[in-house]
């Protein structure tokens, strides 16, 4: 069952991502989050909040020209990806993106429609919609460990 929420602020939007971060199971599996929605409806700004949550201190911003960006946090490191200005998803190929589909890892993909059939697959969908005085977002488990992330988002409190 999806989780929705509706944000009125790019603050809101960071929180929520930052609660995502903060309820991830304990796992050592790769996690894979694909971010679909139109331009400024609020991915790179919810990946902002995870990364916080996360442990990330520098400068979070999207990694629109140079595709990919990692973000070491503790235990964990962030694959940040902006697919926006991909044109074929075999462009991907030369990113090396396999050597980052390991334990430990949690995938952040923006414009995941872009690398159909070079991505792995989603544990969440994350879709953003910008509308009149706010964002909505609904989030979708794919996975075990989606469904089991979304009850751990869900027992935390209701979503903004």
């Amino acid at each position: 069952m999806p989780v929705r929420a509706r944000t009125q602020t790019p603050e809101a939007t960071e929180e929520l991502g930052a609660r995502l971060a903060r309820t991830r199971p304990v796992s050592e599996a790769l996690a894979v989050l694909y971010l679909s929605g139109e331009l400024g409806s609020g991915k790179t700004t919810f990946v902002r909040g995870f990364a916080r949550a996360s442990g990330v201190h520098g400068l979070v911003r999207s990694p629109t020209y140079i595709l990919v960006e990692l973000y070491p946090a503790g235990a964990i490191t962030l694959v940040h990806l902006d697919l926006y200005r991909v044109q074929s998803p075999a462009e991907l190929d030369s990113l090396g993106l396999r050597e980052w589909a390991q334990p430990e890892h949690v995938w952040l993909i923006e414009w995941p429609e872009h690398g159909e059939g070079r991505l792995p697959g989603a544990d969440l969908l994350v879709t953003f919609a910008a509308g009149e005085g706010g964002h909505d977002i609904e989030l979708t488990g794919t996975s075990a460990l989606g469904a089991a992330w979304l009850v751990q988002l869900e027992s935390q409190g209701r979503t903004p």
